[in-house]
């Protein structure tokens, strides 16, 4: 089995985490674009055609699914994705998590990138999902761009300012940007003390992942299995994870090959 994953940086790597969790022999194909990042001030077209390239790049590797793990191309890009590849190949994207998080009826607070804070995207799945749970939208200026640089001290502050900013009493949070899963721990220690009790951060990852294995499943594809290899693609070049993955424990995990394993911090 092996599945390509298509992000602007490193936000890939939860999901690419997630999937050596549930399938350590999959061979992985990681497809990011630091000659165009970052794509969130980008025009629509303009995701839509780096993220072809990269799907492009990927592809090219005989992929048995193409995962989507980036919030922006996914609401921009997607459907042209599918109409390149599907059916032959199954096309996933990233929606963030906002209906589970709901579901509890709780305060919710949807940390994403300015770009996404508000968009009549976002706000249609806060419509649509949300039901009774009343939801703040928190825009994360520079976050994204922090952890991709993998910046601890600009990553801080962002994550305190985002904090600031998050409604005391706030239950579930979700991560709407895939980068903000690198930095989950951060995030949860930042709002827990004004936090509701029993706070629960949401992220795609795992979704994305088990969605990804149906789909393959559901296609008839991937019925082999794979060594844990790791092919990485830096805007359709051969390349490597680098020094900033390392920081985090998705990138070690997915640098470490199908016998590592992914430390969970504990629940606050």
């Amino acid at each position: 089995m092996k599945i390509a994953l298509v992000d602007s940086g490193i936000g890939l790597l939860a999901a690419a985490a997630a999937l050596r969790g549930l399938r350590p022999d999959a061979d992985l194909v990681l497809s990011s674009d630091p000659d165009g990042m970052p794509w969130g001030p980008r025009t629509p077209a303009d995701v839509t055609a780096h993220a072809l390239a990269c799907a492009r790049a990927a592809a090219a590797h005989e992929p048995d699914a193409l995962v989507i793990a980036c919030n922006t191309a996914s609401v921009h890009a997607l459907d042209a994705l599918r109409a390149a590849w599907e059916p032959g190949l199954p096309v996933i994207g990233t929606v963030p998590a906002i209906k589970p998080a709901a579901a509890a009826g709780r305060p919710v607070a949807i940390w994403a990138t300015p770009a996404t804070t508000g968009s009549a995207y976002q706000r249609g799945l806060i419509r649509d999902f949300a039901g009774a749970a009343e939801v703040t939208e928190v825009a994360c200026p520079g976050l994204a761009d922090a952890v991709e640089r993998g910046d601890e001290r600009a990553i801080g502050a962002a994550v305190a300012d985002a904090a600031a900013r998050t409604p005391a009493g706030t239950a579930e949070i979700v991560l709407g940007c895939t980068h903000y899963e690198l930095v989950d721990d951060l995030i949860r220690a930042a709002v827990a003390p004004a936090a509701g009790p029993g706070l629960r951060l949401y992220g795609s990852a795992d979704a994305v992942a088990a969605q990804a294995l149906r789909r393959i499943a559901e296609a008839g594809r991937g019925t082999g299995t794979g060594g844990g290899r790791l092919t990485v693609l830096h805007s359709g070049r051969p390349g490597a994870l680098g020094a900033v993955a390392d920081r985090y424990p998705q990138g070690r995990l997915v640098a470490a090959g199908p016998t590592a394993t992914l430390a969970t911090p504990a629940t606050a």
